[in-house]
């Protein structure tokens, strides 16, 4: 059989997605990322991005990642362990790992290469991943980059984790990799629990804050943080390209753990640096956090405001006490059509399906930032209601996506 036959078979499926008018990927940017922004000539409002802190469009930000450009350069042609190092990594780390309460701190070039970098570098052969089932992508990549042996427990599933813990061999390194806040659901893990069962067992635990940082805690510190647990997580990953406004990732550990991914993690040491520019923009936007607790909580306050208004307008979400709010489609082909519908409309969101979802319980995913208005989230709520409220029944005849 042809190699190319499943490519061919994809093409084909998704094109007739596209005819029909309701493919909702790759919508292009015509500004940068804001509250409102325009996309393909029409004024949409950002309810579809990470951008938490709204720091993407800080002068002050713009302004240091700037200046960084102009000093530095575009990029540094090498991997961190060569040619690739500037002081501006190494002021980052040292800034993360006093922030985060941790030893040390390693920087990486993406959020995703960051799960990669870690769990293949910590974990092999010889050891078992507990891992949630909604965990990122990239964990469960990490896993299997890894080669050791990795153990599903239902999704913030306590006793089932513990099922888990009970089959593995005493002899065995055990790491237990969670999302703090989970991508597409938004709910909060349970990590009091996952903290005792770890050392009920004789495991690490490694915590996922790409979407904790700059939304949990009293000072925007993360899932830790907001359980006051910060001595009880071995390893906090997160990146930069959400709450702080730029790209790459991070891991925050005791510096033994973190010297020895820097010397041993292959997605780290053959992976170009993170360019000057963004290194500058990520070291700025901490520093606002650090400077402007407040964002936290003001971005806590609109969350709740949209969460209470979706509810009043009668649709219906998944509960969380986060800024990522989805709201109920159910079927592929009604989710395709109402994220259409809403950017037609003026409103930008975005489509959760299976494998991200369970089949029939499909999506759309809303996120929200600190920056954001009560006035122009009644003007999206509005939207949104009078969308989904109004969705007619749709035959759910698409599953080219699903993996």
């Amino acid at each position: 059989m042809d190699l190319y036959k499943k490519c061919y078979d994809f093409s084909a499926t998704k094109e007739a997605v596209v005819e029909a008018g309701i493919y909702p990927y790759f919508h292009a940017l015509d500004t940068k990322q804001d509250i409102v922004v325009q996309m393909e000539g029409k004024r949409m409002i950002m309810i579809g991005s990470n951008n938490y802190l709204g720091l993407t469009s800080d002068p002050r930000v713009i302004e240091a990642s700037r200046k960084a450009l102009d000093k530095y350069g575009t990029g540094l042609s090498g991997s961190r362990f060569l040619n690739g190092t500037l002081h501006l990594h190494i002021e980052l780390e040292k800034e993360l790992a006093q922030f985060l309460n941790k030893e040390a701190c390693l920087t990486f070039s993406t959020g995703f290469q960051t799960n990669l970098g870690i769990i293949s570098a910590i974990a092999g052969r010889a050891d078992v991943i507990l891992c949630d089932k909604e965990n990122h992508a990239s964990i469960y990549d990490g896993c299997r980059l890894s080669y050791a042996q990795m153990l599903r427990y239902r999704h913030n599933d306590m006793e089932d984790l513990e099922k888990q813990l009970k089959k593995i061999p005493e002899e065995k390194g055990k790491l237990i990799v969670t999302d703090g806040v989970f991508s597409m659901g938004g709910d909060i893990c349970n990590l009091p629990e996952i903290v005792r069962l770890a050392r009920k067992y004789g495991a690490r635990v490694m915590v996922d804050d790409a979407h904790g940082l700059g939304v949990l805690g009293k000072h925007g510190r993360g899932t830790a943080e907001y359980f006051g647990l910060e001595d009880e997580v071995d390893i906090i990953m997160g990146t930069f390209s959400k709450s702080l406004a730029s790209l790459g990732g991070y891991m925050a550990a005791k510096k033994e753990v973190v010297d020895y991914v820097k010397h041993t993690s292959r997605p780290f040491i053959f992976c170009a640096s993170i360019p000057p520019a963004n290194i500058a923009a990520a070291r700025e936007a901490l520093r606002i956090l650090k400077s402007e607790p407040e964002r936290v909580q003001r971005l806590a306050e609109i969350s709740e405001y949209v969460r209470q208004g979706l509810k009043a307008r009668g649709l219906k979400i998944r509960d969380s006490k986060t800024p990522i709010i989805p709201i109920y489609t159910y079927g592929v082909t009604r989710t395709f059509v109402a994220c259409k519908d809403l950017f037609e409309r003026g409103v930008y969101v975005n489509p959760v399906i299976p494998p991200a979802t369970a089949p029939g319980e499909c999506l759309i995913r809303t996120s929200y930032t600190a920056t954001h208005t009560k006035e122009l989230m009644d003007e999206a709520m509005d939207i949104i209601a009078l969308v989904l409220n109004n969705l007619p029944d749709i035959e759910d005849d698409i599953n080219v996506f699903f993996r």
